[in-house]
């Protein structure tokens, strides 16, 4: 632990929620500790490159001072240690707790005495108490409340968003004990501009994420089931959603699209299906939203399928280009990016799948012209700025039939105009 006047932070996790919180709180005096077990990273962080495409951390990074390793003694020296590791699932939805509890196991032997202890991974409820606590004390062999403080603080950052960043997204805190919560509170006002909301317990806090990434899945299904239908009956859904927008109360606007991605909307809703299913509760709901939105891909494929029909092509054998990997627009991050179900179904129907993203160089072709020459269909499946620019000629000038806006970022009248088969989600 510290020596001096200046606090000491340890966060564990320097991905797209460590990193960030680490530059902000060094801007704002602490010494920091970052620690992460991949070795690239480490390297790219000591030597001020940022190991993801973020514009703006990048520029943060050229005066950072982060002292990043792999080596987990160096949490003995820290005041406050963040555990801001991934908490994916598995592929039969149930949640993978391994990077939480591999974290836990690396942290607990040189963990010291008076030292904080927050988990912002997010994580159902129940498990910063019964899983984190339980693994920190037996490899410490410390006491939790009475040796550490243990608190929660569920992360909310929005990669990309120049708006809401972790300086001002509001934060919510749950703490083992009253002394937990005061100094994890006191921690999180050192830092943001924005409320910090103290919670009645650790459950709570952790339910908080999950309860607002489960809302906006279940809306996102309702859209993505009216898409569906409308594109049957003839309806555009993107007119009726502006149209039922213009309603200054008890609507909020939600867009259909072609899948889910990231790692918390189609991630989190499972952490709290199962939470609740070995509590006696069977969440209908939230599974059928789920259901809902796993379909998209291959809503899209076939939406893609019968486009190339109407000109006589058929899917078996056709090139088709997917524009788009990262799971939202202007960033790299590909997590849970339901463009990688699409490439998996078209190549299960016998399609050739080119793929470009221009934020993730090292899994795409090297340009746009060269995922697009020769396919008779293209997908759009993020609505990065210059996919938002393509124009029905270029798609013509290059002979391509088919063009399946899967973010619905494209003028559908334009291009029904120009000849080209085009179909959006629900348009």
């Amino acid at each position: 632990m510290r020596q001096n006047d200046q606090k000491t932070l340890a966060v564990v996790g320097l991905g797209y929620v460590g990193l960030p919180l680490a530059l902000l709180a060094e801007r704002k005096g602490y010494r920091v500790i970052g620690i992460d077990i991949d070795k690239k990273k480490v390297e790219m962080i000591q030597n001020k490159q940022c190991p993801f495409v973020d514009s703006d951390l990048a520029k943060d990074m050229a005066e950072t001072r982060i002292e990043a390793t792999s080596d987990f003694l160096k949490v003995k020296d820290a005041d406050i240690i963040v555990i801001c590791v991934p908490t994916p699932v598995y592929e039969n939805h149930m949640p993978n707790l391994e990077p939480v509890e591999g974290a836990c196991i690396e942290i607990a032997p040189f963990l010291q005495k008076k030292q904080l202890v927050i988990l912002e991974s997010t994580v159902n409820p129940g498990i910063t108490e019964n899983v984190v606590m339980p693994i920190l004390e037996k490899g410490s062999g410390l006491k939790a409340g009475k040796d550490f403080m243990l608190a929660h603080c569920p992360e909310r950052i929005n990669p990309g968003d120049k708006k809401w960043t972790v300086k001002n997204i509001p934060r919510v805190v749950g703490g083992l004990d009253k002394k937990s919560l005061k100094r994890a509170v006191d921690f999180y006002r050192s830092i943001i501009s924005a409320e910090v909301k103290p919670m009645n317990s650790l459950k709570e806090a952790e339910a908080v994420k999950v309860v607002e990434n489960s809302f906006r899945d279940i809306n996102i299904a309702f859209v993505n089931e009216l898409a569906m239908s409308f594109s049957k009956l003839g309806i555009d859904i993107i007119d009726v959603i502006e149209g039922a927008s213009t309603k200054p109360f008890a609507f909020m606007t939600h867009y259909p699209g072609c899948g889910v991605g990231g790692h918390c909307i189609p991630v989190d809703p499972y952490y709290l299906i199962e939470y609740a299913r070995t509590n006696g509760f069977q969440h209908d709901f939230l599974s059928l939203a789920r259901k809902i939105n796993n379909q998209m891909p291959c809503f899209t494929v076939d939406q893609a399928i019968a486009s190339l029909n109407t000109k006589g092509v058929n899917i078996a054998g056709a090139k088709v280009a997917v524009l788009g990997l990262a799971y939202k627009p202007e960033i790299g991050d590909q997590r849970e990016s339901p463009a990688f179900e699409i490439v998996k179904i078209l190549k299960e129907k016998g399609a050739n799948v080119s793929v470009y993203d221009p934020f993730v160089p090292d899994q795409s072709a090297a340009s746009l012209d060269e995922a697009i020459e020769g396919s008779q269909a293209v997908i759009i499946a993020t609505a990065h700025k210059a996919f938002k620019k393509l124009t029905p000629d270029y798609f013509l000038n290059h002979k391509v039939s088919a063009v399946i806006d899967g973010r619905n970022c494209l003028p559908k009248e334009k291009f029904i105009r120009a000849g080209l088969a085009y179909r959006g989600i629900g348009r």
